[in-house]
């Protein structure tokens, strides 16, 4: 499920199950983001089974992190924009409905997911 960019970027930097916290500042919608890496499975879970991976994977996005926060919206990258692309945070309660509204569910957190180790203590 993971590209093989994401696979390689998570397990060089032993990045798989570490919670990383993105300060308000640095996060391009605002929120600030406390994150956790999902292991393969767990982005497969979230893709399968639950919303709203399920709604937003036709259209390329990959479930990478799980909130931290409380507000239960997962984080996912792209295929659609290959390495390096964003980090963005889909909101849950605005893909209740297909089809959903892409200028309200996603939000790009990181102009790069590679950020991420900008944040993180490994």
């Amino acid at each position: 499920m993971h590209p093989s960019y994401w696979d390689r970027f998570i397990r060089d930097h032993r990045l798989i199950g570490r919670s990383i916290e993105i300060p308000e500042l640095a996060d391009a919608s605002g929120l600030g983001a406390d994150l956790q890496i999902y292991t393969a499975e767990q982005s497969r879970e979230e893709a399968e089974d639950f919303y709203p991976g399920i709604a937003v994977a036709p259209d390329g996005f990959v479930p990478v992190a799980q909130c931290l926060g409380g507000s239960g919206d997962p984080y996912f990258i792209n295929v659609g924009d290959g390495e390096g692309g964003p980090l963005y945070r889909i909101y849950h309660d605005a893909v209740a409905d297909e089809p959903y509204d892409p200028a309200e569910a996603v939000a790009v957190v990181l102009p790069d997911y590679r950020h991420l180790l900008r944040y993180s203590d490994a």
